[in-house]
Formats: structure tokens, C-alpha cells, sequence
């Protein structure tokens, strides 16, 4: 499965922004409204529409958290016409390649929300391992990807 990862742009803002998740998955995920608002406020986070197949299917954003001190995959996700395509899988793989690419990152971090088993699955299918923690804000389980061993 093949995506690419494109800034969100006015081009392509509205597009990004009709985007949804399945109303059982509402809690899981903030909107890319709400996202896109947040990435304003922290520069070094960016935010980036997941194109497969001409279409915009998801948006992630990613970078550096400034109050964690550490490289982050802060949001997926997938619009729920676009899920069990193998979107997601390849989107997370899309975002640890860009994070790879800057100097001082050696693991991606993440958090899901404790019932979305399916997003955990889909991380430890990746490498993905739990820390231990749990944020103490959101009560989400905090995941790490190594990328000195690849997992």
C-alpha cells in the first residue's frame, strides 16, 4: 500500500478537513480541524494530508514535542470510507521514514487511547512498544519505536 505524505495546504485544506472517523471512534481521535489549530500554536509539529490513490484518505501530524522533549506521532487517522485499506499502517510508516530523516531523533513516541485496541495492534504490528507510562493528562498509553534497532 503506497501513500504519500503532503503538507496540509489551501489546496487541499477543505479536502482535510471533510475527513472523519466513524462516530464509535469519535473519542478516539481530536478532529484535523482541532489538529491543524493545534499545530499553529507548536511550529515544530507538522501536519500532513495521507494521499493514496489520487484521494486525500487521512492526515497525521507529527514532529517534535516541545513539552516532551521527544519525536511524536501526535495524530492519525483514517476516514472511516478509506479504513481496512492498510492506510494507517502505511501512514505511520510514512511519518517514522520523515522523523528518521532528523538528526537528533532516535525513537518516534505515541499515545492511543486505552479501548482502541485496534490502533494498538496496529503499532505493535509496526515495532511499536509500550513505555510503561501512562499520560497523566489524557490517561493514554504511551507507545516507542527504536530507530537504531528498527523496532
Amino acid at each position: 500500500m503506497n501513500v504519500e505524505l503532503e503538507p496540509v495546504t489551501i489546496e487541499n485544506f477543505d479536502e482535510t478537513l471533510r475527513l472523519s472517523v466513524g462516530e464509535d471512534q469519535s473519542k478516539f481521535v481530536a478532529t484535523n480541524a482541532v489538529s491543524v489549530a493545534q499545530s499553529k500554536f507548536y511550529p515544530t509539529l507538522k501536519t500532513d494530508a495521507v494521499r493514496a490513490d489520487q484521494k486525500i484518505v487521512g492526515f497525521v501530524m507529527y514532529g517534535f514535542d516541545p513539552d516532551e522533549k521527544r519525536h511524536t506521532l501526535v495524530r492519525l487517522m483514517v476516514d472511516e470510507k478509506y479504513q481496512g485499506n492498510g492506510f494507517g499502517k502505511s501512514a505511520t510508516k510514512a511519518v517514522i521514514e520523515r522523523l528518521r530523516d532528523e538528526d537528533d531523533c532516535d525513537a518516534v513516541y505515541l499515545s492511543y487511547v486505552p479501548a482502541n485496541t485496534g490502533a494498538e495492534k496496529m503499532y505493535e504490528s509496526l515495532g511499536f512498544e509500550k513505555t510503561g507510562e501512562i499520560d497523566e493528562v489524557s490517561g493514554e498509553i504511551v507507545m516507542r519505536y527504536d530507530l537504531q534497532s528498527g523496532a
